[in-house]
């Protein structure tokens, strides 16, 4: 038998793990960017000078207070740059690609939940399967299909529903569809877990009083299953918002999001103060929802109570 303080140890342990996971592998580095993203801009390898010496001790702080600005940040936002208008474009095309992926997800993750018990594990294995594949190979693949002479205009064309190819590589209706693909097994996930718990007696209920099923979707299932819509929106618009890949390859010249001009900034600039600061305003930006759903979360965990 574990005497109690094993049994402390062990229980500390486990709470330990996670507060060293976000220490490590993000407190840490967000350090480093937030310190570059304070530093000045020179001609040499790495091309900044950072103001804070921490082997000075007391003393360095000090300078580094003396000389703290924000000017990479002013930089930023100024409005005579591009930052902003990626900033913008990012999140509007982040949010529109969420709700597309709301009204594709949620009626998938309806039918896995309705389906036999037997049925389930099939269907949750054919939402994973995509993650088999490298995500930069499935991404690539979208080129083949949306190209003039994809798979797409070729299967439109021979049902004669087209008379000319469409253009729809190098658009934002590509990156669209490049992110509702990408992320939708993060939306039907966390809906099908909120789904899959609902008790269906609710629902017998409904109709024993008279309400027709699509009015007692509403009233009972759809309310229910908002932690799992919540989860799913908030897992799908964070990396959307700061994603690279996607606008990319399948995006146009004149598609601007923020993982772009980030990149741009990085490699082709060589400025990496000004392009840690876009990181870290990014970061300021993604955490907000983050904190409104906590605090929301909590609330209710007390209300229920």
């Amino acid at each position: 038998m574990a005497t109690a303080g094993e049994k402390g140890i062990g229980r500390l342990f486990v709470i330990a793990v996670p507060y060293l996971w976000l220490l490590v592998l993000f407190l840490v580095p967000f350090l480093i960017v937030l310190k570059i993203s304070l530093s000045q801009d020179v001609i040499a390898q790495p091309p900044y000078a950072p103001l804070l010496d921490l082997s000075q001790g007391w003393a360095g702080f000090v300078d580094f207070l003396s000389q703290l600005n924000f000017d990479n940040y002013v930089y930023v936002l100024d409005w005579n740059n591009e930052f902003l208008d990626a900033y913008g474009s990012s999140l509007i095309i982040a949010a529109v690609s969420t709700v597309l992926l709301l009204l594709v997800g949620y009626p998938i993750a309806y039918a896995m939940a309705r389906a036999p018990r037997t049925l389930q594990p099939t269907l949750l294995m054919l939402v994973i399967l995509p993650f088999w594949t490298s995500f930069l190979i499935r991404v690539y693949a979208w080129i083949g299909i949306l190209s003039q002479d994809g798979l797409l205009n070729q299967a439109l064309q021979a049902l004669g529903l087209i008379d000319a190819p469409l253009e729809i590589l190098n658009t934002d209706l590509a990156v669209y569809i490049g992110i509702v693909y990408s992320y939708l097994p993060f939306m039907v996930l966390p809906l099908y877990a909120a789904l899959e718990k609902l008790d269906g007696t609710l629902l017998e209920a409904a109709e024993d009083l008279g309400c027709p099923p699509m009015r007692a979707f509403w009233l009972v299932t759809f309310p229910l299953s908002l932690p799992g819509v919540a989860a799913g929106c908030l897992l799908c618009f964070i990396p959307a918002v700061g994603e690279f890949v996607i606008p990319d390859l399948l995006g146009g010249s004149d598609t601007l999001m923020i993982g772009k001009s980030l990149w741009t900034e990085f490699t082709v600039n060589r400025s990496w103060t000004a392009s840690s600061a876009v990181a870290v305003l990014l970061l300021i930006v993604l955490v907000v929802p983050i904190v409104i759903y906590q605090n929301i979360q909590a609330r209710q965990l007390e209300a229920g109570k």
